[in-house]
């Protein structure tokens, strides 16, 4: 299976990575991270970082920089490449247990035909 990992650095983003990376190790799924930060001095040290998440493990990943709108940006790359799965990092919860999503996430669930999966 083809899978698509947003990382922007965050917390959220770094559990969803961790995970995915262990249940891609296990079931040889195919994984792409896109690296959606905006800033261009933090994107090399996000795929580093990615690429060390990964370093103690047989998996191969490939890097992708994402340009513009990273939700559009998420969706016409999976839709156009094949993905058969859009994996996201979950935001925080409220009290209540509600869960609270940023842009890009509510994007992608709103707008993807593929299986999107967001990590909590």
């Amino acid at each position: 299976m083809k899978v698509l990992l947003a990382f922007d650095g965050s917390e959220a983003s770094a559990d969803a990575l961790e995970r995915t990376v262990e249940r891609a190790t296990e079931t040889g799924d195919a994984l792409t991270v896109a690296i959606t930060d905006p800033e261009a001095e933090s994107r090399e040290a996000l795929a580093d970082r990615a690429e060390s998440v990964v370093a103690d493990t047989e998996l191969s990943v490939t890097i992708r920089h994402v340009e513009g709108q990273p939700g559009s940006e998420l969706v016409a790359l999976a839709e156009s490449e094949g993905f058969d799965e859009i994996v996201l990092g979950g935001n925080t919860t409220s009290p209540m247990g509600k869960i609270s999503i940023d842009q890009t996430a509510e994007f992608v669930l709103l707008n993807s035909h593929i299986t999107v999966t967001l990590v909590r």
